[in-house]
């Protein structure tokens, strides 16, 4: 019950309404609403410290002639001081930044300042109106009662700051008119307490209304700053965090840290599961990353799949380092989606201030130029930003618009290389690959730009140009040969991909057996859901599928047995050492016999000297591909490289 009470106390000096009924509050919003209700007060403080400095100096004149003039002045003096003081502080309170948060101990000084000046003019009644002419006691009648009004009016969000100012007066006026007997005066005593009621039930119903009013703007103001996914702090929460840390910056020399996180198999999980795992991905890496910092930190979404920190008083960058290792390590457990474990991964960039910026949009920026050469040396890396940094972005970025324009200024072109029948010792088709012929720069290579592409999203254009200027130069190549096209993961998300190689082949009237598409085995490990479907697609078309660089992924026969192709391709790394290395004979040895029982066709890449193609051919591989059989060369060449295809017929001597 003591704990009860003491609570209860604590509440109603502190001016909660829950002490009187009102809307129960955490200490957090109760907080925000003492500064809401103290922030009204201050900005009527001047007003109203005026008015009892002038209603003190009138009570000073109306008492002038009284056997009690001396005791008056001294009290209309004080009382003067006393409320200019007061004014003009408040006035100064007001002119500084609005706090967010007022404490407990901030309203108990309010109310206590609230019951001194109420209890000064109880102190008026009390002391002067027995001795006061008929026109002193008027305007001692006239000044309680237009004290209580302004007292009620000055404290209307704060009933206990109310109560504790109105109280010594109506005590007061009660003590005056008590020692009198006249009817008159019981009159006036009717009048007061009924005054009095009406006067604080206003104030009750206005302090209940403006609760609710301020605690809903609260809300609102919350799912404002709130990811409604997460609920963690959004994108508008996280720049006020960042523009507050540099203020602080300013003032303190603070330094803080500016973290990126950006998830690395977040779309994958949304295409693979659907958007509501992706969603339940995303709730779940909010948790596990609010473990992560401290208390006085806080996360932020501020995109899809990116997630940012201020880490504020940063005493060594060290600090931020650690704060990164946890964020990646939070992701070694597997996450629980659809029934099923996905490992995930992420990468971190950091920018420190003011080392790295000290305004917002360059923080940021330097943050993401390390989020990008973080992603880009792989999953789990964190990286700083470095000075090395911006003429990376900078070429990477004119890279970009440039190749926004490549098309329409006609600056990419395709070279072909040949595929060779060991068999039937001839050219059975060519791999088109991709060049750009910079204006500037001169021909880039495709590791270089079509990273870029994909990010872009300008894969999707290219790779239709791709397609359709590859089928235009089949149409005119014999009938028996085939041309093989790249595809990367990218544009396997584009819907329109089926429809841009019927259209393609249609338009060249050439067989849609004659077209292969060739996928990489790492971007099937990454892109295995969708990839599945469109492939089959192709293979009903009647287009046939290769698995480039078979061997350097993690599950090689799985996607044998899951995933529909007709051919293979052996990669490099193996045919270079096979004659050095028996591993490497061993394995491609294995391949080729695998590809024979299964009766899917194999190309063996990379194939440079003639030892290297008399092995394959004795291991009864099916097709070679390399500089030894022929270089890539352009459209105008396929005809004389086609006269002499039979010079690699001869077995090396």
């Amino acid at each position: 019950m003591r704990a009860y009470l003491s609570s209860w106390l604590s509440k109603l000096l502190a001016g909660d309404l829950e002490a009187f009924g009102g809307p129960a509050t955490d200490e957090t919003v109760a907080g925000y609403i003492r500064a809401e209700q103290i922030s009204l007060v201050l900005g009527y403080s001047l007003g109203i410290m005026l008015a009892n400095a002038c209603n003190a100096t009138v009570l000073a004149i109306a008492l002038w002639h009284s056997p009690d003039r001396n005791v008056a002045l001294i009290w209309a003096a004080t009382v003067v001081c006393g409320a200019l003081s007061i004014g003009l502080k408040a006035r100064s309170s007001r002119l500084m930044t609005k706090p967010q948060f007022v404490s407990r101990q901030a309203m108990h000084r309010l109310v206590r300042n609230a019951l001194v000046l109420g209890t000064a003019w109880a102190i008026v009644p009390v002391a002067f109106f027995a001795n006061a002419s008929n026109g002193g006691q008027l305007v001692i009648t006239c000044l309680c009662s237009g004290m209580l009004a302004g007292g009620a009016f000055a404290f209307a969000t704060i009933p206990v700051a109310a109560v504790a100012f109105t109280a010594p007066i109506f005590v007061g006026i009660a003590i005056c008119l008590g020692r009198n007997n006249d009817f008159a005066y019981l009159l006036v005593a009717i009048l007061v307490v009924a005054y009095g009621f009406v006067l604080l039930r206003g104030v009750f119903a206005n302090s209940f209304a403006f609760t609710r009013r301020t605690i809903a703007q609260l809300e609102a103001e919350r799912r404002g700053r709130r990811d409604p996914l997460t609920q963690l702090p959004n994108r508008f929460a996280f720049n006020e965090c960042l523009e507050g840390a540099l203020n602080r910056l300013a003032r303190t020399g603070e330094e803080f840290a500016v973290l990126l996180v950006d998830l690395d198999r977040f779309k994958e999980v949304n295409d693979k599961f659907g958007h509501p795992a992706g969603d339940d991905f995303l709730v779940q890496t909010a948790a596990r990353l609010q473990r992560c910092v401290r208390q006085t930190d806080t996360v932020a979404r501020i995109g899809g799949d990116e997630f940012a920190l201020v880490m504020t008083n940063l005493t060594k960058v060290e600090d931020a380092f650690e704060v990164a290792e946890r964020f990646v390590g939070a992701f070694a457990e597997p996450f629980a989606i659809e029934k099923c474990e996905i490992v995930g991964a992420t990468s971190v960039g950091i920018a420190v201030a003011p080392r790295d910026g000290d305004v917002p949009h360059e923080l940021l920026r330097n943050a993401d130029i390390a989020l990008y050469r973080a992603k880009q040396a792989g999953p789990g890396t964190i990286c700083f930003y470095e000075i090395s940094d911006d003429k990376s972005a900078h070429e990477h970025r004119a890279l970009q618009r440039d190749l926004e324009l490549a098309i329409d200024r006609d600056e990419l072109f395709l070279l072909y290389q040949p595929f060779f029948d060991i068999r039937a010792d001839r050219v059975t088709g060519f791999e088109a690959l991709l060049r750009w012929r910079h204006p500037v720069r001169g021909v880039i290579s495709p590791t270089e730009f079509i990273p870029i592409a994909e990010e872009t999203g300008l894969i999707h254009g290219i790779g239709e140009w791709v397609v359709r200027r590859a089928c235009a130069t089949l149409s005119n190549w014999p009938s028996d040969l085939r041309i093989a096209v790249n595809f990367s993961a990218a544009q396997f998300h584009n819907v329109s991909i089926l429809e841009t190689i019927v259209q393609a082949l249609s338009q060249a009237r050439v067989a849609p057996h004659r077209l292969e598409i060739e996928i990489t085995e790492s971007m099937l490990i990454s892109k295995y859901a969708p990839a599945s479907s469109i492939l089959n697609a192709l293979l009903q078309l009647g287009v046939t599928v290769a698995l480039d660089d078979f061997g350097t992924g993690y599950s090689s026969l799985t996607y044998l047995l899951k995933l529909p192709y007709t051919r293979i391709k052996i990669d490099q790394s193996f045919i270079r050492d096979m004659l050095s290395r028996p591993e490497s004979a061993a394995i491609v040895k294995s391949i080729i016999t695998l590809t024979q029982d299964l009766q899917i066709g194999v190309v063996a890449e990379g194939v440079e000297t003639a030892e290297q193609l008399d092995y394959l051919r004795k291991a009864n591989c099916d097709e070679v591909q390399g500089y030894l059989i022929g270089r890539p060369v352009a459209a105008d060449d396929i005809f004389a490289l086609l006269d002499q295809d039979k010079r690699w017929s001869t077995p090396a001597a």
